[in-house]
């Protein structure tokens, strides 16, 4: 059975009975932060960090560096916590049809360069100035701030940006 679904088949997240509890992780090498297009629903093709659902047993960094892997095949450091955000999409009708409380992470890039996996369209290395023509999720761009600024002078480059 996935994550995703039911024993009756139905999709969980969909107008979901709590909220799910997410975890990301903006990469940073070079100056740049890592983003990967959601191949999946709620918005699909628009840009984030790498991340997903965090698994039973899970700390919130270890289910952030398991979905880097599995997402694009990027390793890396964690370097501090971020600032969680919140996401909830409404119905037409006002019922609440998704709602995650994303955990995000600043993080150092360590090996591997990134290639969509299945749960990505595409990824790139962006510079934060590009984020402003790029379709994001919420709170995107805060938490890529807030990820240089915990970084800034342990990525030779940060100060680049």
């Amino acid at each position: 059975m996935s994550e995703a679904a039911s024993e009756d088949g139905s999709d969980v997240r969909l107008f979901p009975a709590r909220p799910f509890l997410g975890a990301s992780i903006a990469v940073i090498r070079d100056g740049r932060v890592l983003l990967a297009a959601r191949a999946n629903e709620p918005l699909r093709g628009v840009w984030t960090l790498p991340g997903g659902l965090v698994e039973p047993g899970e700390t919130l960094a270890q289910a952030a560096l398991r979905e880097l892997g599995e997402e694009v095949g990027v390793s890396a450091v964690v370097v501090r916590s971020l600032t969680p955000t919140e996401i909830i999409l409404r119905a037409e009708d006002g019922r609440v049809r998704h709602h995650y409380v994303v955990h995000p992470h600043a993080a150092l890039w360590t090996a591997g360069e990134p290639a969509p996996g299945p749960e990505a369209l595409d990824v790139r290395w962006a510079l934060p100035d590009e984020l402003a023509d790029l379709a994001t999720t919420p709170g995107l761009r805060e938490t890529v701030d807030e990820a240089f600024a915990q970084v800034a002078g342990l990525d030779g480059d940060t100060q680049s940006r």
